[in-house]
């Protein structure tokens, strides 16, 4: 074996999300003072929010000046990186602040603005693997091509009309990309939403049937409530409708007893209930949103998935649907939008394994069910028999 055979040896084959400097969806805006790029954030955020939550990233000039010897207001805390200080969060009451002498990179960067579905970037001090270009004679773009990696649009400061030259050849071969004024702020916001929106995430279906129905006495996803189909294939139906494909999440034991036509997702985070068939998912493409659904819900139909599909709000960390019984989110009626993987696996770290704690205290668009009957869990022969008392009409 070669060494770079045997390194490559040493790491799992793990999918990875598709993320960039600071987040899934980032654009570097560059090609103009910093001042201009900060007043063009500034007109963007109210065409943006609140459907959008939008992050800046920026750097702090006062910072820098202070470093040059320029005096600084008093504080009585020393600054982070004076006196043994590594960190400090402090609560502004509107928002919480945290100066860290820890450097950021590439993989805490996007962690920290994990709950962000926008990430604006001044390109001047930052790269972000999209960009928006100025085109502003002060700033002149022949020293930033390499920064322009892929172009997505470009903005004509007051007074030009047309590209340089140096941007026309670096663009050559590439799609043209769309051209606005700079000056409108809601046609350069509308770009964004609809560049967002081309993004979203592919709909993936999971059926949670790893459960081991210790309530029930038997294997609940074996059940038949509908005829010939049983629960596992009931589900995975009705999932097919909205999702680009579909799993039967399922402990390793099992892969081989689905029923024919089902496509097994074996749990690889053993121990964990549904939080494990969850991060499986993620774990097997990282990179979709995941519709997960329980396998013991027979009175679950079209309509409740239609409505929960139809309400998908992907700049969200999930959107659930209320438990009509102690109205906190339902985990497993759920979209999981991309961004929860990592948050579960923070919930995991701390010593978390219910999804529903991660809901609750995330950025989850929680929706009432237009029928709540339907989110009625069945685990029990009790519950069995009152469930097919109702679905006969009872």
């Amino acid at each position: 074996m070669n060494p770079s055979e045997n390194k490559r040896a040493k790491h799992a084959a793990l999918a990875r999300p598709d993320v960039g400097e600071f987040g899934r969806h980032e654009l570097a805006i560059l090609g103009a003072p910093c001042g201009d790029i900060q007043a063009l954030v500034a007109r963007l955020l109210p065409h943006l929010a609140p459907a959008l939550r939008v992050a800046y990233v920026d750097a702090d000039h006062a910072a820098g000046d202070a470093a040059l010897g320029a005096p600084a207001p008093a504080k009585l805390v020393p600054a982070v990186g004076e006196n043994g200080l590594s960190a400090e969060l402090v609560d502004k009451i509107t928002y919480r602040q945290l100066n860290t002498a820890r450097a950021l990179d590439k993989f805490s960067q996007p962690e920290l603005l994990a709950h962000e579905s926008v990430v604006l970037v001044n390109g001047n001090h930052f790269r972000a693997r999209q960009q928006v270009v100025i085109v502003d004679p002060r700033k002149p773009l022949d020293k930033k091509l390499d920064r322009l990696t892929d172009v997505r649009l470009v903005l004509l400061a007051d007074g030009q009309t047309e590209l340089p030259a140096v941007l026309l050849a670096h663009l050559a071969g590439a799609p043209q990309p769309p051209v606005l004024p700079l000056a409108d702020a809601a046609g350069i916001a509308a770009f964004i939403q609809n560049w967002y929106a081309a993004a979203v995430p592919v709909l993936r279906g999971l059926v949670l049937a790893g459960g081991r129905s210790e309530r029930m006495r038997t294997d609940k996803g074996a059940l038949h409530y509908h005829g010939a189909a049983d629960q596992r294939q009931h589900t995975a139906a009705l999932l097919h409708e909205f999702c680009a494909d579909v799993r039967v999440s399922v402990r390793p034991d099992q892969a081989d007893e689905l029923p024919a036509g089902l496509v097994p997702l074996p749990d690889t985070f053993a121990g964990l209930g549904p939080l494990g068939g969850l991060l499986s998912a993620f774990r097997a493409d990282p990179n979709a949103a995941w519709l997960v659904l329980a396998c013991d819900l027979p009175l679950l139909t079209r309509t409740t998935l239609e409505f929960l599909v139809g309400n998908r709000q992907p700049a969200r960390f999930a959107t659930a649907l209320q438990s009509p019984w102690n109205d906190f989110p339902e985990p497993l009626v759920t979209i999981w939008e991309p961004r929860a993987y990592g948050e579960l696996l923070r919930f995991l770290s701390l010593g978390y394994s219910c999804p529903r704690k991660a809901l609750i205290n995330s950025d989850t668009a929680v929706l009432a069910p237009p029928v709540p009957e339907e989110l009625r869990n069945v685990n029990t022969p009790e519950e069995r028999a009152a469930a097919e008392t109702a679905l006969q009409g009872g």
